[in-house]
């Protein structure tokens, strides 16, 4: 049933938005990593989820799972929900136990849609997270508007090493500094100009 919604969604998602992936050489074929793209749509994920070959699993805001239909699809594709706004045991848990186990997580750093341009201050979850699994974050920067049957690109950038920060994100001050760098690198990502690039 997985295979066929994905299948579904992908022939959609390119009918609708035309969906250019970028440097998808940067994710990681058989071990675990933090995929960490701007927050753009209500749907960004999902693009993820459905061009990627490998499994993608998501942090997703809990308030989406008081919907049977998206309690059921989140059980499908390996959708877990998060506490916005405080610290969620249970989601570090489930983010840990699936990097070390080399599957593929996707969290937002902004917490919100458009959160850079609304001015709020991104969370430092993913380096933390990342450096306590030893595992690399991969930045992702999403271009376009996902206005129908506009064209939207996936700019996937390097991985990003955490294992040597393990003991410096738990002093807060390095944490956010390291969270600061890598909104740097997702925004380098997002503006980049790649309408010269070959790579689909």
């Amino acid at each position: 049933m997985r295979i066929i919604i994905k299948f579904l969604f992908k022939i959609v998602a390119m009918i609708l938005y035309r969906p250019k992936i970028v440097g998808k050489e940067n994710i990681p074929k058989d071990t675990g990593a933090l995929l960490c793209p701007n927050h753009v749509h209500n749907l960004d994920s999902a693009i993820i989820v459905a061009m990627f070959k490998r499994k993608v699993n998501v942090l997703a805001k809990e308030e989406l799972f008081k919907n049977g239909f998206i309690r059921w699809i989140a059980d499908l594709f390996g959708v877990y929900p998060i506490k916005r706004g405080k610290a969620d045991l249970q989601a570090i848990k489930i983010s840990l136990k699936l990097l070390k186990n080399d599957e593929l997580l996707l969290m937002f750093p902004e917490g919100t849609r458009h959160g850079l341009e609304k001015g709020k201050k991104p969370k430092n979850g993913a380096v933390l997270i990342a450096a306590s699994a030893e595992k690399p974050i991969i930045p992702i920067g999403f271009q376009g508007n996902f206005k129908p049957f506009t064209k939207v690109i996936v700019n996937i950038g390097k991985p990003i090493d955490y294992s040597k920060y393990k003991e410096e994100v738990k002093e807060k001050e390095q944490a956010t500094k390291l969270t600061q760098e890598l909104m740097q690198e997702i925004v380098k990502l997002r503006d980049e100009d790649i309408k010269s690039c070959q790579k689909s």
